[in-house]
C-alpha cells in the first residue's frame, strides 16, 4: 500500500471502503457462526448437567462471538467515519474557511456602511438644527429656562436667601477652614 495514496480523496476512499466491506463480511460470518454454536451447544448435553445447564452454557459462548460481530460492526462504521472526518476536516477546510471569510468581509462592510449613514443623519440633523431659525420647532423639546432668566453679573441677586438671611459663600473653604481641629 503506497502510504501517500491515502492522502489523497481517492485512495483515502478506497482504503475505507475495502476496510468497511472486509469488517461488514467479518461481522457477517461472526454472527452466523454465533448462532451455529449456540443451537449446536444447546443440542449437546454433558454429562452432569442440571435443568438450564445447556442454554447457559450455549448463552455464554455464544455471547463471545455476537461481541466480535459488533465490534466489526462498529470498525466497519469507525472506516466511514474516518473517511468523512478527512473529508469534513482536510479536503473541505480551505473552501469553508474562504466562505466565512467572504461573510466576515461583508459584515464588516456592512457595519461600516451603517455606521456611515448614522454619521451622516447625525451630521444633516445637526446642520438641519444650526440653519434652522430661531422658532421652536414642533417637534422639538423647549428649553427648560430662557436665556434671560439669569443675569450674568451676579446671579445670587435674583433669588430670595434662605432662612437666616446669610450671602451664600464665595468658596468651599468657608465651609471648612483650614487647620482647625488638626
Amino acid at each position: 500500500m503506497d502510504i501517500n495514496a491515502l492522502f489523497t480523496d481517492e485512495g483515502l476512499r478506497a482504503f475505507t471502503a475495502t476496510v468497511r466491506d472486509q469488517h461488514v463480511r467479518d461481522a457477517q460470518q461472526y454472527g452466523q457462526i454465533a448462532d451455529i454454536v449456540r443451537r449446536r451447544l444447546e443440542q449437546t448435553p454433558i454429562e452432569g448437567d442440571r435443568w438450564m445447564a445447556k442454554k447457559i452454557r450455549a448463552w455464554k459462548v455464544s455471547r463471545q462471538l455476537k461481541a466480535m460481530q459488533k465490534a466489526s460492526g462498529e470498525a466497519a462504521s469507525k472506516a466511514e467515519a474516518l473517511y468523512a472526518t478527512y473529508v469534513n476536516e482536510v479536503l473541505e477546510l480551505p473552501q469553508r474557511r474562504a466562505v466565512a471569510e467572504a461573510k466576515k468581509l461583508e459584515r464588516k462592510n456592512s457595519r461600516q456602511t451603517a455606521v456611515g449613514a448614522a454619521v451622516a443623519s447625525s451630521l444633516n440633523k445637526t446642520v438641519t438644527s444650526l440653519n434652522s431659525p430661531q422658532e421652536q420647532a414642533p417637534d422639538t423639546v423647549p428649553q427648560a429656562r430662557p436665556a434671560e432668566f439669569v443675569a450674568p453679573d451676579n446671579p445670587w441677586n435674583q433669588w430670595p436667601m434662605a432662612a437666616g438671611g446669610e450671602r451664600p459663600t464665595s468658596t468651599i473653604n468657608d465651609y471648612f477652614p483650614k487647620g482647625e481641629g488638626r
